[in-house]
């Protein structure tokens, strides 16, 4: 099968496109064939080898998948051949990754594709779909009727949280660097976008939430403390899922005055029961409507290492030149 894999970790040009034997589902395993994936800052992180990870060379570079069920293992229960069916959580963890024409995940690991939705459409919800779940659902636990902040609206993950926030009924605030962004955030839902390059945000903020926020979404590296604690109202919640190398200050007497909670998480790291759940909401909104994924390109898996050198380049580089997720296809 052909498949994008690397042999060391190194730079995006260390990605081989070539054949690689098609790997066999054993115990719970289901054999899938790809019909789309899509790239997330992480894998650039696991390739590069920012992420320290035991990798089983050669290592398939990728984490989320859409296709097709060809074959089951002996001991699945919950899927068939023929089911359509996407995931995330591979190439982490000892598992290998899912840029190939063919991938065997753990059936824990595979959620059923909704009716009428497309393989492209899951595949860029994958793991932006379920880490915004978990922040949103079971770290922050979001209300109707509360005021959320994503800063950083226009990106993969934060485009997510703005609709599921939406669809849970809180009312969102955004912060993007362009007017296309903002534009695009107000489009998903956000009721006000405020342009982080031209605004000073925290006197925005104070204009259009006055008593504060809720919950603050960081979708940065580099987090500006002092800005989204002052944005936070009283027991408000702060939700972190980047920047691992940052060291920022921390304004601790505003924080705990405020009686506000900080949770930070990595979503491979979760329980797959939990992963389950988020998936289950995830197909809801999807056939109801209320998520759709912003693509900002589709490729060939051929492509994929232009693809990880672009998005490394706007994650590490700001390069600015991504507006949404890359989804590439076999």
């Amino acid at each position: 099968m052909k498949a994008a894999y690397i042999e060391r970790t190194g730079p995006a040009d260390t990605i081989v496109y070539g054949d690689l034997p098609r790997p066999n589902p054993t115990g719970s395993q289901v054999l899938v064939k790809v019909r789309a994936v899509a790239l997330n800052p992480v894998d650039t992180y696991v390739r590069s080898g920012m992420v320290k990870m035991d990798l089983p060379f050669p290592f398939i570079v990728g984490c989320d998948f859409a296709g097709v069920v060809e074959e089951v293992g002996p001991d699945v229960s919950l899927l068939s051949p023929g089911d359509r069916v996407w995931g995330s959580n591979q190439g982490l963890l000892g598992r290998q990754g899912t840029f190939a024409e063919y991938v065997v995940v753990d059936e824990c690991w595979a959620y059923p594709t909704p009716d009428g939705v497309s393989d492209e459409t899951v595949a860029a919800l994958s793991l932006v779909g379920i880490t915004a779940h978990l922040g949103l659902v079971q770290r922050a636990q979001l209300q109707s009727g509360e005021t959320i902040c994503v800063n950083g609206g226009s990106g993969g993950v934060g485009s997510t949280v703005i609709q599921m926030a939406r669809a849970l009924g809180a009312r969102v605030i955004a912060t993007a660097g362009s007017a296309e962004k903002l534009a695009a955030c107000r489009a998903l839902g956000a009721e006000h976008a405020i342009n982080y390059r031209e605004e000073n945000v925290a006197e925005a903020l104070r204009k259009v939430a006055p008593a504060g926020v809720n919950v603050w979404w960081e979708t940065t590296r580099e987090p500006d403390f002092d800005l989204a604690v002052g944005a936070l109202t009283g027991r408000g919640r702060l939700i972190l899922m980047a920047g691992r190398d940052a060291r920022p200050p921390l304004p601790v007497g505003p924080f705990y005055v405020k009686g506000c909670a900080m949770h930070g998480f990595v979503m491979f790291m979760e329980h797959p029961d939990a992963q389950r759940d988020a998936a289950e909401d995830i197909n809801r909104w999807l056939q109801e409507g209320r998520l759709t994924p912003r693509i900002d390109r589709v490729l060939p898996l051929a492509e994929t290492a232009a693809a990880h050198q672009l998005q490394e380049d706007a994650t590490i580089h700001h390069s600015g030149l991504l507006s949404g997720k890359i989804v590439l296809q076999p």
